[in-house]
């Protein structure tokens, strides 16, 4: 088994880390305008030089910001994009108390196209933190999320009375336009963050599609068709990754079902250089899509779970991993937990010591399997 020099690497993560009490102070203070923007940035950038150091010191080699500087990992985004206007998200108390994050609405309301550099300053202070020998790490949500949650009705149809191409084609444009802008500071390392595949696993998730006017059979096909356009635009040497996530706000999860219905068209049909896969429990099914992998690409194996502090036992972690390389080579598959520790600022039930644990645990087993 080879050492990968290039990401994704055999012991990687998703990005979203804990935030520290001082940053969720600084938050609020900013929020009821007791501290200036740049009084919060100054915060957020003493946090980002901290969470830097300990993935550095828990032996990672891909590094990110923690996206610290982020409410949720993906409407920060989005919504810098000229003609995306976001709906603020509203948390649900369900009738057995448990709560549940409506998903904000994010509206097409014009022409969607990059207006000015979205992550390039943040990569580039992040950038100057890594030490040598290591990969920045930027996450950013995938495009298909300008669609998938309002569907045909979220877009303007002034602006697009048809959405394929002109939609499809202006996003995948305001897509490469920030991709060159993180690849000219010198990004090589960027992962996009995507609820929707997953969800299309899920039989409610595919009937809301159904009553929403779309094919949850043709959807993902559409969608590699979409995010390819987005990786024909892709700087040369940058490494391209998609991370599938079922939901993850405050360690709960808003889809289950097994990756069938969407891996042919993700794994061999989707032009990216790897996928990281959640695979943290029986929610996710075998790994049997797996034999989709074409060769040259790379699966990194979600096996330890961020929603709960009980730590998963080597043995059991090693045993996924050699069932995973019956139906895609050992040499293609890395290892990862399923998700960030803090898909949004709320962050997930679990305890600063654990978040560090679980990280620990992925590096050993990945030196034990890849060497």
């Amino acid at each position: 088994m080879t050492h990968r020099n290039a990401p994704p690497f055999r012991a990687d993560h998703v990005g979203s880390f804990l935030r520290p009490k001082f940053l969720l102070d600084a938050r609020e203070q900013r929020a009821k305008g007791a501290i200036t923007a740049e009084q919060l940035r100054a915060v957020e950038d003493q946090a980002i030089t901290e969470i830097v150091r300990f993935q550095e010191d828990v032996g990672l080699q891909s590094i990110t910001d923690g996206e610290f500087r982020r409410t949720y990992f993906h409407i920060d985004f989005l919504e810098q994009l000229g003609g995306v206007k976001t709906d603020i998200p509203v948390t649900i108390i369900r009738p057995d108390g448990t709560e549940e994050l409506a998903p904000p609405v994010m509206r097409v309301i014009g022409k969607v196209e990059h207006v000015k550099d979205i992550q390039r300053a943040d990569f580039e202070y992040l950038k100057a933190q890594v030490s040598a020998g290591r990969t920045p790490k930027v996450t950013i949500p995938s495009p298909t999320m300008l669609h998938f949650r309002g569907g045909r009705a979220g877009i303007s149809k002034e602006h697009y009375p048809e959405l394929d191409p002109a939609f499809y084609d202006d996003v995948a444009q305001a897509y490469g336009d920030e991709l060159r802008s993180l690849a000219a500071a010198g990004s090589t390392y960027v992962q996009m963050d995507d609820t929707n595949l997953a969800y299309l696993c899920d039989d409610k998730m595919r009937e809301a599609a159904r009553s929403r006017g779309d094919d949850p059979n043709e959807l993902p096909h559409r969608y590699a068709k979409f995010i390819n356009k987005v990786v024909a635009q892709k700087p040369a040497g940058m490494t391209l990754a998609m991370h599938l996530c079922r939901g993850n706000f405050k360690s709960t999860h808003a889809a289950a079902g097994n990756y069938e219905p969407v891996a042919e068209a993700l794994l061999a049909e989707m032009n990216l250089d790897a996928y990281f896969m959640e695979y943290d429990d029986e929610r996710s099914g075998d790994f049997r899509p797996l034999r989709y992998l074409p060769k040259g690409k790379t699966v990194v194996l979600g096996l330890v779970t961020t929603k709960f502090g009980e730590m998963e036992a080597k043995d059991l972690l090693k045993r996924r991993i050699d069932e995973a390389a019956k139906y895609a080579p050992l040499d293609q598959l890395c290892l990862s937990p399923q998700c960030g520790f803090s898909s949004t600022v709320h962050g997930n039930n679990i305890a600063v010591q654990a978040q560090r644990d679980k990280l620990r645990l992925v590096v050993e087993v990945a030196q034990d399997v890849w060497g």
